[in-house]
């Protein structure tokens, strides 16, 4: 079970790391490979595909090798992607990634121990992480190439919850952490609603300020702030690749509380 959400099923998340990859591979066809990616700017199209591929495959040695530590990346064969400039090589070498990285964990199962860096040691761990990794980058790669983003609910929800419960580890393992310390303090807020989904899927979510830490959970309260929009849109804008005055959002309440936390959200 996930924390807060509906549990997807490990069969699931390794169907989605594949579909996910298809749809990343289908925004960069015909792509210029060499555009800064708005979202990242620190990357071009191309870094951010071989970031996505280079991270299925950082994880399926992993599981693979049944590592029991953190794994260096130059330990990873092909983790820096193909050789070859051409976009051709680049899609075979991100569908391959993917498929590799689901087999492994389908054929491990989701209990099976693996190291990761979390608050849970299983493959069943990075089923649900390389599929939300995919999830969100597939997001800056449809914005950097000025394609139509679409992500089913369940994932657009289930990819909020893992977002709060790293905030939340970060907190609890990196006190030190400035802007971790900085989300604290109780009597603050925020409630995010999405205005499009089957009530059945309960797509709000309360995370109030503690004195040790956030907490949340899903509901529809009163907060001191709230933004609400369709799903898509409060998802992209949770995680920083959508402005709040973007898309069909509504902020109510106090705003720079949102401001205030999207500044200071940025670890985990």
């Amino acid at each position: 079970m996930t924390l807060l959400g509906v549990d997807l099923g490990h069969d699931r998340y390794c169907d989605e790391i594949v579909a996910q990859t298809v749809l990343l591979r289908e925004h960069l066809k015909g792509a210029d490979l060499a555009v800064t990616v708005p979202t990242c700017p620190d990357w071009t199209l191309r870094d951010l595909a071989v970031h996505v591929g280079g991270a299925h495959r950082w994880v399926e040695h992993i599981v693979r090798t049944e590592a029991t530590e953190e794994v260096q990346e130059s330990q990873v064969p092909g983790f820096a992607g193909p050789e070859d400039d051409d976009p051709a090589a680049l899609d075979a070498w991100l569908a391959e990634g993917a498929e590799k990285t689901a087999a492994i964990l389908r054929t491990v199962g989701p209990e099976a121990a693996a190291w990761t860096w979390s608050w849970e040691r299983t493959a069943g761990f990075w089923a649900r992480r390389m599929t939300l990794e995919t999830v969100i980058h597939r997001a800056d790669a449809a914005i950097a190439a000025g394609a139509r983003y679409e992500v089913a609910p369940e994932l657009a929800a289930d990819a909020i919850d893992e977002w709060l419960q790293i905030i939340r580890f970060v907190q609890e393992t990196e006190p030190d952490d400035p802007a971790a310390r900085e989300l604290r303090g109780e009597g603050r807020s925020i409630h995010l609603h999405a205005t499009d989904t089957e009530p059945g899927l309960n797509a709000e979510w309360i995370i109030e300020f503690g004195d040790k830490g956030v907490d949340w959970r899903r509901g529809h309260e009163k907060a001191t702030v709230a933004l609400r929009g369709p799903l898509t849109d409060v998802l992209l804008a949770f995680y920083r690749r959508l402005p709040l005055d973007g898309g069909q959002l509504e902020v109510l309440g106090e705003p720079g509380l949102l401001e205030f936390w999207l500044e200071r959200a940025t670890f985990g």
